[in-house]
């Protein structure tokens, strides 16, 4: 899954934000990031945007590792607890897949372990390849 990592480096957004994906397979994607001054809101605590765009990339690389193109349709966030630690983790798990949908939960933890936040998201399954993706 190496090269699906290596696509995710092309995620410009995650990356300005300090994102790193650690692991990828088939459904399933693990993805960190340190908290830094530029992660937190007025209150001092990560704001909502960061905390959905780590699940928005652990969720893509997990939908997308098939190796076809998957989009998000749908996508939402609760957030349960204010993040203030020095690292977030974001867990993506498949709950479902059909040939054109598949839904995934994703489960944002701190360096505690505690449940920062839940994402769900849905993606549209296309018929290209991430390989015919790049050559376009």
């Amino acid at each position: 899954m190496e090269n699906i990592k290596e696509f995710f480096k092309n995620d410009n957004f995650a990356a300005m934000s300090g994102i790193e994906l650690l692991e990828v397979s088939p459904g399933y994607a693990k993805a960190v990031m340190n908290i830094e001054e530029k992660h937190l809101n007025a209150l001092k605590t990560v704001q909502g945007g960061a905390l959905f765009t780590l699940a928005d990339l652990a969720f893509a690389a997990a939908s997308n590792a098939y190796g076809n193109v998957a989009v998000a349709i749908n996508a939402n966030i609760s957030f349960v607890k204010a993040a203030t630690g020095k690292t977030l983790t974001a867990e993506a798990k498949e709950t479902s897949i059909n040939p054109k949908i598949s839904t995934y939960t994703v489960n944002i933890t701190d360096d505690k372990g505690d449940l920062v936040a839940i994402f769900q998201g849905m993606g549209y399954r296309k018929k290209i390849s991430l390989d015919e993706l790049s050559r376009i």
